[in-house]
């Protein structure tokens, strides 16, 4: 069944929420670019002692291990009452084979009325990809914007400051996870589907026991690259991981659904060394693969998985613009190339696979058919999928243009900034969900 979707329609709104949108956008980009000419130098690691666990916390996920004062500088004061009440937040959440772990995050409570319908929800952002170094969480450059080491040459922007901002102007509670292993010990698993959800599903109950709301609170979640993908797989492990939360949507733009088409595609792309983060990631939970990679890895790729594994995105275009995976291998061939003829390596890539279980709460997944990237295809094939099982799915393509192809900037965000913010095709999808306004059956377009 075809789904017309619907707009926010009340008289006004629309009009005024893209105005909201674009200061969110100007905002952040103006915190950004004031940190960026006089940001403070800060050290890639150790990040700070807050990161660090305590010996014991609970085990129950979602629950606070600690919180300390936030303040944060994308709380421009636009409305009265700004800066916002925040926190840096550690939770607990669970690896990939249950085994309980600290999370850090931020909760940035609202200080402004709600303007949407219902009661005011919390909107869980789930960060696109920021790297693999402590250094690199969100909640490390929530404060300036900007987080800069010039000893080596590290840089780590909060690119989820517009995200943040567009909601907390409107009156939501937003709570950014830094993920698995960014900030707090261990390795990031990059794009691990099982631990991304459980990432986003556990900061929703740390949110709700933060603002002491309940499960009966409405929930949004919204992310974006590696974000659409962790909000994707949150939602699919939504009714039998975390039952008791009312999420009433989510937003999945550029969805990394299957990890093997995004490796291939971004292969020798201006972030082709964030390769080296999804490898990490798979070595560190799953160890047999150690010896695949002692087989096919040079000197040369081994070190660069060491480098990889304390960087930022920023410092992979900077330092490894267009790497290809093949300058990595001993038989020159692309490091997919090799794994592919590997079991072990094949069945870790599959176990990240979205798509095999079903929302029962409506998702909203957005592509650019020209994102060069994230591919469209993995994307809508993700919303085939679900379709099929019954989930109430929109599916809706990007048309934005092809601009210098293989340098994501354009390519990979032009369709974010033109759905989340310009044309503000976003927003409208996630109230009219809080509206409880129907959704039935799939629309794919």
């Amino acid at each position: 069944m075809q789904i017309r979707e619907s707009r926010f329609v009340r008289r006004g709104t629309f009009v005024r929420l893209g105005r909201v949108a674009t200061a969110a956008v100007i905002a952040s980009l103006t915190v950004v670019a004031g940190a960026a000419l006089g940001a403070t130098p800060a050290a890639a690691a150790p990040v700070s002692p807050f990161y660090t666990p305590p010996p014991q916390f609970s085990a129950d996920p979602g629950a606070i291990i600690k919180t300390e004062p936030l303040g944060v500088l994308a709380a421009v004061p636009v409305r009265t009452g700004w800066p916002v009440p925040a926190q840096k937040v550690m939770y607990t959440s669970r690896l990939q084979d249950g085994t309980p772990t600290a999370v850090s995050g931020t909760f940035i409570d609202s200080a402004a009325p709600w303007r949407g319908p219902g009661p005011r929800p919390t909107v869980v952002i789930a960060p696109g990809t920021q790297g693999q170094g402590d250094q690199c969480a969100i909640s490390v450059a929530l404060p300036t914007g900007l987080v800069v080491d010039p000893g080596t040459l590290s840089l780590s922007a909060n690119q989820e400051l517009p995200g943040a901002v567009l909601w907390n102007l409107m009156g939501a509670r937003v709570f950014l996870t830094d993920y698995i292993g960014l900030g707090t010990p261990g390795v990031h698993t990059y794009v691990n589907r099982a631990e991304g959800a459980h990432a986003v599903l556990d900061a929703a109950r740390a949110a709700n026991r933060l603002s002491e709301t309940g499960p009966e609170t409405p929930l949004l979640f919204w992310g974006y690259s590696e974000g659409g993908g962790a909000t994707a797989a949150a939602a699919e492990l939504q009714p039998t991981y975390a039952p008791e939360l009312n999420l009433k949507g989510t937003w999945a733009g550029a969805p990394t659904a299957d990890i093997g088409a995004v490796l291939a595609k971004v292969d020798g792309a201006l972030i082709g060394g964030a390769i080296g983060f999804a490898v990490n990631g798979l070595l560190a939970r799953y160890p047999d693969l150690q010896a695949v990679l002692d087989r096919v890895a040079s000197p040369e790729g081994k070190a660069m998985l060491v480098t990889a594994s304390n960087e930022c995105i920023g410092d992979v275009i900077l330092k490894h613009p267009f790497m290809r995976t093949n300058s990595m291998t001993r038989d020159h061939r692309s490091l997919l190339e090799n794994l592919q003829s590997e079991p072990i390596a094949m069945r870790a890539i599959d176990d990240q696979r979205i798509g095999r279980l079903a929302p029962t709460s409506p998702v909203l997944i957005t592509s650019g058919i020209n994102d060069d990237t994230v591919p469209y295809g993995q994307a809508r094939q993700l919303a085939t999928d679900w379709c099929g099982q019954g989930a109430p799915i929109t599916f809706r393509t990007n048309n934005f243009p092809v601009l210098l192809p293989s340098t994501t900037i354009p390519g990979h965000f032009g369709p974010e900034i033109v759905d989340a913010y310009v044309a503000n095709n976003v927003m409208p999808y996630l109230m009219d969900r809080l509206a409880d306004k129907p959704v039935a059956g799939c629309s794919i377009a």
